[in-house]
């Protein structure tokens, strides 16, 4: 069933709670968008359940801006061609090594290697009791919840007006930003427990609504905290915006692709 829905833009966020790109395409595996935080500190005083250091904790870990080295190996897997001609579609290969290595750009305009013990000394600058830090790389994406976040432009714009400010989009790190239009806000609530094609070979299932943190309360330039968005978002929507999804197809989805219900 046709929904009218494109995709309005692709990111992904190399490192947890740093800095997000925005991709033209992008492969979605089974574990999340390609290259997607890959990479995270675990920071010894975050709870069990969630051992990372986040941007909640170090607002200024939006401020640093991961490259990889080598984008155009760190855009897909690399046996994918090979992999989609195999039937029904092989799940193709994991990164091989040194494939995602990336520098960070730091808030100072330096430049360090992700793994530089200099910029495990420059996150723990400003924190309150021991936080050792130790990075760590996987192959999934080392997101909070689900592999794929997914919010609606409309979304965005309507919480802009009920707060009557600007609300820059970046702050919901989103996946993929759909264009509803001409819908409103909120709609892709309507497809929790469905599931939807994107582009020509992605199939995801849509989990259920994505309930926000301080995360959205923080400024993506430059880190300053604002309890007023949040509080909004949650006296409005009992904190709920976006949805997550889980990927039953695998396939690469680029801006502009079509989103369809399937079912």
């Amino acid at each position: 069933m046709t929904t009218g829905a494109t995709i309005g833009s692709l990111w992904r966020y190399p490192v947890k709670s740093m800095a997000g790109e925005e991709l033209s395409e992008a492969f979605v595996g089974f574990s999340g968008v390609y290259g997607d935080r890959c990479y995270a500190f675990k920071d010894t005083a975050a709870r069990g359940g969630f051992p990372y250091l986040n941007a909640n904790v170090q607002q200024r870990m939006l401020l640093y801006r991961p490259r990889f080295r080598q984008p155009e190996r760190a855009a897909a897997p690399p046996n994918l061609e090979g992999a989609q001609a195999i039937a029904p579609g092989v799940t193709p290969a994991n990164a091989e090594p040194g494939d995602m290595d990336l520098d960070v750009l730091t808030p100072q305009g330096g430049v360090v290697s992700i793994d530089d013990p200099e910029l495990i000394e420059m996150l723990r600058v400003g924190l309150r009791g021991e936080h050792r830090l130790t990075l760590i790389r996987s192959d999934r994406a080392l997101t909070d919840c689900r592999p794929v976040s997914l919010i609606s432009l409309q979304t965005v714009l309507q919480i802009e007006g009920e707060l009557g400010f600007t609300v820059d989009k970046r702050r919901f790190r989103a996946n993929i930003y759909l264009d509803l239009t001409p819908g409103g806000g909120f709609g892709e609530d309507r497809w929790v427990g469905r599931k939807l094609r994107i582009g020509p070979r992605v199939v995801v299932a849509v989990l259920e609504r994505d309930p926000r943190c301080k995360m959205i309360s923080l400024d993506p330039d430059t880190g300053e905290h604002d309890p007023e968005v949040l509080r909004k978002v949650a006296q409005t929507h009992e904190a709920f915006s976006g949805v997550y999804c889980a990927v039953l197809a695998e396939g690469v989805v680029a801006k502009g692709d079509p989103v369809e219900a399937v079912d």
